[in-house]
């Protein structure tokens, strides 16, 4: 064989492997990009709509539409995340007429999720939210007949839901028995105050309306306690709610409650909430006391137990969450293609409604200073 004949074959072969690697890179790269989810966003009122839009930077999701009629805030989101016009439509049924997502995501006042689940649920497309549910039993309750009617999933998304503490948490008092039957549970949740942290002038305005929050603290951070108490209940709700509020910033919230106290009153077991917009720092924790020992899901990672007998704490760090339970945008993925079924999940419908009629009764508990029973 001539050196010319070589080094011409030769040459084909790289280019026949550089072709085949380059069509394995494709492949790969088409299979990414089918594998992420095609989600619409309903409202930019949220301030959580910044961890869609950051995990949309990451190229973890694909964002086919963004509904919003808030020009201001349209110009805000296109300047700071490169967003084009072709993204943004006025509303939801605009949107959906034009463009064919996975899911809704709803980053918008909790008065309106009752309307995404409208637009949505007919077209069969399911819906996630953000917490809680509803603002109010009547409309969690059109929620539930429309997913029903249509077959479509909607989920609530809570931050604390992808925490590992909590999930090794429940593992150890459900599965492992670690610390006997549940007797009390005490879940404290907040911050400073909304407008002490800074959040957007948008989201403070519908957060601090009785009407489109529903209330103050008590719903804002109310939601998470009543939630995981749910969870640890298996789904079912308590016996009777009683609720003291406070205003202790009338000059700043003037129409809502910045501090609520719930308490929950199971067969066996009491479940306090703590919920506050004045918290001297931000809390997410909850404690559990079993009859044979106690549980804290200190933070998103750090667990405090102590069991019957031993003298000391034990503090350690929780195992990382299995990938489609560490993320919404992961569960909700999972959801879809059937890989999870929420059953009594912590972002799933049958706790979610529980968790709206626990915030009711709250409220009227709170305004008439009598116990509400759950019917």
């Amino acid at each position: 064989m001539s050196h010319k004949t070589y080094f011409s074959t030769r040459s084909l072969s790289f280019r026949f492997l550089f072709l085949i690697l380059f069509s394995s890179l494709l492949a790969v790269s088409k299979s990414d990009a089918q594998s992420k989810l095609n989600v619409a966003i309903a409202g930019l009122n949220h301030d959580h709509i910044f961890l869609i839009m950051n995990s949309y930077q990451k190229g973890e999701v694909n964002i086919i539409g963004i509904a919003e009629p808030n020009a201001e805030l349209i110009e805000r989101f296109k300047k700071r995340y490169k967003l084009s016009d072709s993204l943004f439509f006025p509303d939801l049924k605009t949107l959906l007429a034009k463009r064919k997502p996975d899911a809704v995501l709803a980053y918008n006042a909790i008065s309106d999720h009752l309307a995404v689940v409208e637009a949505a649920a007919p077209l069969g497309i399911s819906v996630m939210v953000e917490k809680p549910l509803a603002v109010s039993v009547k409309q969690a309750e059109r929620m539930v007949e429309l997913a029903t009617r249509y077959k479509i999933h909607l989920l609530t998304n809570y931050e604390t839901t992808w925490y590992p503490s909590n999930q090794e948490a429940f593992l150890n008092i459900k599965e492992q028995n670690r610390i006997g039957d549940i007797r009390k549970m005490i879940v404290h949740d907040g911050h400073q105050g909304p407008k002490e942290i800074g959040v957007s002038k948008e989201f403070l305005t519908w957060l601090t309306d009785p009407e489109k929050n529903g209330a103050g603290a008590l719903v804002d951070f109310g939601c998470y306690g009543a939630n995981l108490m749910t969870w640890l209940m298996n789904g079912k709700a308590p016996i009777s709610v009683s609720a003291i509020t406070h205003q202790i910033k009338p000059e700043i919230y003037p129409k809502v409650d910045d501090d609520a106290t719930i308490l929950l009153e199971y067969p066996d077991a009491t479940g306090i909430i703590e919920a506050s917009w004045n918290w001297p720092f931000s809390i997410k924790d909850m404690e559990v006391f079993g009859k044979t020992g106690y549980i804290q899901a200190v933070n998103d990672n750090s667990l405090r137990v102590k069991e019957n007998g031993k003298s000391e704490y034990k503090i350690y760090k929780a195992q990382p969450l299995a990938p489609k339970y560490s993320s919404s945008l992961a569960y909700l993925s999972a959801v879809l293609k059937n890989e999870i079924q929420p059953l009594n999940d912590l972002s799933s419908l049958q706790n979610n409604l529980v968790v709206v009629k626990i915030l009711e009764a709250a409220k009227l508990s709170a305004k008439t200073g009598k116990k509400v029973l759950i019917k």
